[in-house]
């Protein structure tokens, strides 16, 4: 008998408690549950035009680096040694803000990959990529500014479309 007692004693407890959270919009304020995988960004452009990048509501930024190429571009894939010249445009993770784009400056970005001229989310994200490829990275902030620097927040996730313009 002193069992079922806790136990109903124990249940209203529980209940008051999620009744207290719910109506008080703890739920509501709660991060999301499952980190976001490449799939769940979004993305419209073809190769060649400027993209749009849409980052949902309802995923954490993933912890991990995540690649995908959204066209498989031909020819040589890149590797360490390799001379780059890349169109891009990132949008920061926290606000969904297009921070930068060499689309709008018409002007390429060039780099010799894995020399470090780059943040290690490029050096690592771009390995495989063709010419004529385009690609989705999603960079956490230990692979792009940790600390925060040239505009961006600290701890902030970088979400990349890029184009290889040429892999050499």
């Amino acid at each position: 008998m002193q069992n079922i007692g806790r136990t109903a004693v124990l249940g209203a407890v529980a209940a008051v408690a999620a009744f207290g959270l719910t109506a008080c919009g703890g739920d509501s304020s709660a991060a999301p549950s499952r980190e976001c995988t490449a799939d769940d960004i979004k993305t419209t452009g073809n190769f060649g035009q400027p993209p749009t990048i849409t980052i949902p509501d309802d995923c954490a930024p993933p912890k991990k680096l995540l690649t995908k190429d959204l066209s498989a571009g031909t020819g040589k894939a890149a590797a360490a040694g390799s001379k780059l010249s890349m169109n891009y445009l990132v949008v920061t993770w926290s606000n969904k803000k297009k921070l930068d784009s060499s689309f709008d400056r018409g002007e390429p970005f060039g780099l010799d990959l894995g020399a470090g001229q780059v943040i290690d989310g490029w050096d690592q994200g771009l390995v495989g990529v063709k010419q004529g490829g385009r690609r989705l990275m999603i960079i956490p902030p230990a692979l792009a500014y940790k600390d925060g620097g040239r505009g961006i927040a600290p701890n902030e996730t970088l979400v990349f479309v890029t184009d290889a313009l040429s892999v050499g």
